[in-house]
């Protein structure tokens, strides 16, 4: 009889609440590690994360913890889902991470350092570089919790890792396809949600369809040039990390970024429109990251620009969102 493999899931968000169950539904037993005992709670005693997912019920292989080292104990792996700019400040906090595969799930560059999120794993965690993965793709996790079906992309170092990974990944109702592009997966994760911060600020001030369409194309390109520019394969920014993922960020309404992009173009400020979100929405920090990013490399990208100087320097979407239109002309 084959033992189950046994998975250590890092973070209790909507995010990693939801994956915690992908790796259930596909076989493993998963502790899931929550910051707050009640949670832990409420996910080992009554298999609910109210707090994310309301009256969700998770499988009874999901078996909560807020005790790091319990949660770790005897893991096979490892799945991240610590938002991305406190992920340093958590893993420099505890232990070094067991010396097995890592999954990291969490989507955005950290402010201040620019490092993506493997590389933080990898320095402030101890995880060995050539163990640690990424996942990307449309992962709205509210549609992947009620089991619809969807497509993610797992990037490693190594084609053996990424099937690794992949594997745990077997849910009925998820496809995991791989790739070695783990620069190109993470760069690509990390800028939608600047874009989708963009495209919901367009749909607030009451944009049509078109601008968001011109919106989300050049977005794309923003996100190619700078992926492409750091090392990453053209071809990941047209598949499911890239086109993928942005269509999906930008166009749902269960995404973050793009609720808080539509609250900020009806004329809230950043810190009401956070507040109306009421979860992590990466975007906002992961601007300032990516447009220093694209300065330091001199890579054009004025939708990030324009998001930054909403987010971080207060200036009108309105104005912002009418003078990216009014660019001067040039070649597409």
């Amino acid at each position: 009889m084959t033992t189950a493999l046994r998975l250590a899931v890092l973070g209790a968000g909507s995010w990693g609440t939801t994956f915690a169950q992908v790796l259930a539904d596909g076989g493993a037993q998963v502790s899931l590690w929550a910051r707050r005992e009640q949670v832990a709670r409420e996910i080992r005693e009554e298999h609910r994360n109210r707090t994310y997912l309301g009256e969700h019920e998770l499988p009874a292989a999901v078996h909560g913890s807020s005790r790091w080292e319990e949660a770790l104990e005897g893991a096979d792996g490892i799945v991240l889902a610590i938002p991305a700019q406190s992920m340093r400040a958590t893993l420099a906090s505890r232990p070094p991470l067991p010396a097995v595969p890592v999954l990291s799930l969490t989507k955005g560059i950290e402010r201040g350092t620019d490092a993506r999120l493997s590389e933080i794993v990898v320095d402030a965690g101890g995880a060995d570089r050539e163990a640690v993965g990424v996942l990307s793709g449309p992962n709205l996790s509210a549609e992947i919790a009620e089991r619809r079906p969807c497509a993610s992309v797992v990037a490693a170092p190594s084609q053996e890792l990424a099937e690794v990974l992949a594997a745990w990944c077997e849910a009925p109702y998820l496809r995991a396809y791989t790739s070695t592009d783990v620069l190109g997966v993470e760069i690509a994760g990390a800028v939608k949600n600047v874009i989708a911060i963009a495209v919901g600020a367009a749909a607030g001030l009451g944009h049509g369809h078109n601008t968001t369409a011109s919106l989300i194309t050049r977005g794309l390109a923003e996100i190619t040039r700078l992926g492409v520019a750091l090392g990453g394969r053209r071809e990941t920014f047209s598949g499911l990390a890239g086109m993928g993922d942005l269509v999906a960020t930008c166009a749902s309404p269960l995404s973050r970024n793009h609720r808080l992009g539509l609250a900020l173009g009806r004329g809230l400020d950043v810190s009401a429109a956070a507040a109306e979100v009421g979860q992590t929405a990466e975007g906002v920090a992961t601007a300032r990251a990516v447009a220093d990013l694209a300065a330091r490399l001199d890579v054009d990208m004025p939708i990030t620009r324009a998001v930054v100087a909403v987010v971080d320097h207060g200036a009108r979407i309105d104005e912002v969102t009418t003078a990216l239109l009014s660019r001067p002309l040039r070649p597409e």
